[in-house]
């Protein structure tokens, strides 16, 4: 099974007919596609109510893929007691309880930062964040290249198999050293996440030196042909792994839409029509 995404729901313009409520946004995209990434959660730890409030929405095989908050994969680059560690956890765990009773929980990624680098310590980390995590889906994510050098790539993976990780496969920048390759290799035989952030090299790091430059740095529209290109891929992956949770990120100049519609139309999934009003904004 493959399912497609885009990580959020608020920006995605496509989708939305003139005048509608953001609290009806994630209704309408439930329309169209059947996961979502949610990225909020990556800044606060929401409250249990509002990812009820979210699974109570949504049809019954609608999934969410849910990022993990900040503080747990390094990013706000404090030192936390155990006491605060164990505190933070538990919140997260408690927060997406609604969506993984009700069924809806693909998985929890785990996005570590670019300067999150291959080393003993960092293993360790990983491996204290899985057993915090429990049973629990999670999915991980590198954005440093040390974890996928020639020499340490098998390493990697047998790693990730090992500790129970499903690997996030991502398309994206090749700026070293904080980006990965494209490895097309499952680590868990039920699901695989595919993350597309696009292929703006010059933004993904600077963004060529303007001010707004995490605003570019997913400014990219996917071509038909590299599209055809993943297609072929991910019916590849699909029959490695059985469930393919794909999440289009390229979306700072609002193309993730767009992208992720071609590619179910050149899968052959189900694909919903737009609004008449909104045909001319896909070509």
């Amino acid at each position: 099974m493959i399912s497609i995404g885009l990580a959020g729901w608020g920006d995605h313009e496509l989708i939305y007919p003139t005048g509608i409520k953001p609290q009806d946004r994630l209704k309408q995209y439930s329309k169209y596609f059947s996961t979502v990434e949610v990225d909020s959660s990556y800044y606060a730890i929401h409250k249990p109510a509002l990812m009820e409030r979210w699974a109570a929405e949504t049809p019954s095989d609608f999934t969410f893929l849910i990022k993990a908050y900040q503080g747990m994969t390094g990013h706000t680059r404090q030192s936390y007691s155990e006491q605060e560690t164990h505190q933070m956890f538990e919140s997260f765990k408690e927060s997406i309880e609604p969506v993984q009773d009700g069924g809806k929980l693909k998985a929890v990624l785990f996005q570590y930062p670019p300067w999150f680098d291959c080393s003993r310590g960092n293993v360790s980390l990983i491996r204290s964040a899985k057993e915090r995590m429990g049973d629990i889906p999670v999915a991980l994510e590198f954005r440093h290249q040390s974890w996928f050098t020639p020499e340490m790539r098998s390493k990697t993976l047998s790693f990730m198999r090992d500790e129970g990780w499903i690997h996030s496969i991502c398309d994206e920048p090749q700026v070293f050293p904080g980006s990965i390759p494209m490895v097309l290799e499952p680590t868990d035989s039920k699901i695989t996440v595919v993350r597309f952030h696009g292929r703006n090299a010059g933004g993904w790091t600077s963004g060529g030196g303007a001010k707004d430059w995490r605003e570019v740095r997913y400014l990219y529209r996917y071509s038909m042909e590299e599209l055809r290109e993943w297609a072929a891929r991910l019916t590849v992956l699909e029959k490695q792994s059985g469930d393919i949770c794909v999440i289009f990120n390229n979306n700072s100049g609002g193309d993730a839409a767009a992208n992720a519609m071609q590619l179910i139309e050149l899968l052959g999934l189900d694909k919903k029509e737009l609004p008449p009003e909104q045909l001319e904004m896909f070509e």
